[in-house]
């Protein structure tokens, strides 16, 4: 793949990206701002298409599926996430819409946000505000992943889905983001590396180009290796 924005076509963001990923693999994409992680989660949406290049579902290059099949497949789990100012019930149902209330339950229940919903006065009736204004971050998060467990994608995207949370929150959001990968293909973008240690395959890039591949475990045993880089700083960091 390679890939430059329509707004800046001089300027290459993807330059001759290339991997594989198994049905039900957790894929994580990590490296430092920059460098193209999010605009690879904008193409699997479809928000844009490759400059050169396809992304082939098996035999089929999705670019020639309608968009809105292929999005039916995917859910995309965003640090930003947009919710709008219906009710908790509303904004989760959007993943499936005719959901029954006990799908909408079961959903919000397995990605750790029943408890808090239903500690509301309003309960599933609670309007969420524009944006989403009235609920925390943590909060806001696990109605998305609510709503992408009640969509029940084939495939997953995550991207930065904990990196804006505090350290409480984001316990409760790995533990629905856990819930939500079981048994699904995901492909993670990751900021923080604590969450990605279980992937199947860490790619890490730098300027638009991959330049390790490998489990966790094989990164951190190369010398003088980027993701080894990247890890101790973080670590230090703490």
């Amino acid at each position: 793949i390679h890939f430059s924005y329509p707004s800046r076509p001089s300027i290459e963001i993807l330059k001759g990206i290339s991997f594989t990923i198994e049905p039900g693999q957790k894929i994580a994409i990590v490296g430092t701002s920059g460098t193209g992680k999010s605009t690879l989660a904008q193409l699997m949406m479809r928000f844009y298409e490759p400059s050169q290049g396809k992304i082939m579902m098996g035999e089929y290059a999705i670019q020639d599926m309608p968009v809105g099949d292929w999005r039916k497949m995917v859910a995309l789990v965003p640090q930003e996430v947009l919710l709008f100012g219906g009710s908790i019930r509303e904004n989760i149902a959007y993943g499936k819409p005719g959901a029954s209330e006990e799908e909408i339950q079961q959903a919000a229940e397995q990605a750790y946000a029943k408890e808090f919903i239903e500690s509301f006065p309003e309960k599933w009736d609670t309007l969420v505000g524009e944006r989403g204004v009235k609920l925390s971050g943590g909060q806001r998060q696990r109605i998305a992943i609510a709503r992408a467990i009640l969509k029940d994608p084939k495939f997953l995207i995550l991207d930065e889905a904990t990196s804006a949370l505090d350290s409480e929150s984001e316990k409760w959001v790995q533990s629905a983001l856990e819930e939500l990968m079981k048994n699904r293909t995901s492909l993670i973008i990751a900021h923080r590396l604590s969450t990605i240690r279980s992937a199947d395959k860490i790619i890490v890039m730098e300027s638009g180009k991959i330049v390790e591949m490998g489990s966790h475990e094989n990164l951190m045993a190369k010398k003088q290796g980027v993701y080894q880089k990247m890890v101790k700083l973080q670590t230090e960091n703490l």
